[in-house]
């Protein structure tokens, strides 16, 4: 054998040992790609009844808010007319009631001054 020969059966032998270091690490990457694979399967599989779900629940909650603005509208409705009420009594009889105390005070300060 030649300096030649021996260097291509080095050569040779080196380039085997690359191709089965490699093969290593290739197969788990098709192994990983396998698993992917069927992991996206799985969500596609599932994602149709999980978004049907989202949506019925969704479509529930708008329900409850509707319900829940009509509510709201309605206390809304009477604390106006509460405070429409507040202020037709306070018109009707506060005037009176204050005169009322203005005049017994008046009189109050009248007896007595006069003792």
């Amino acid at each position: 054998m030649s300096g030649g020969e021996v260097a291509a059966v080095i050569a040779a032998s080196a380039l085997a040992l690359f191709v089965v270091f490699l093969a290593v690490p290739l197969l788990k990457l098709g192994k990983l790609l396998d698993e992917t694979t069927e992991t996206v399967k799985e969500i596609n599989d599932t994602l149709p009844s999980l978004l049907t779900g989202l949506n019925e629940s969704v479509n529930q909650t708008n329900k409850q808010l509707a319900k829940i603005d009509a509510i709201t509208d309605n206390v809304a409705d009477v604390s106006a007319n509460i405070q429409s009420l507040v202020a037709v009594f306070s018109a009707s009889l506060g005037s009176p009631l204050l005169k009322l105390a203005g005049y017994l005070k008046g009189f109050s300060n009248f007896m007595g001054k006069k003792k």
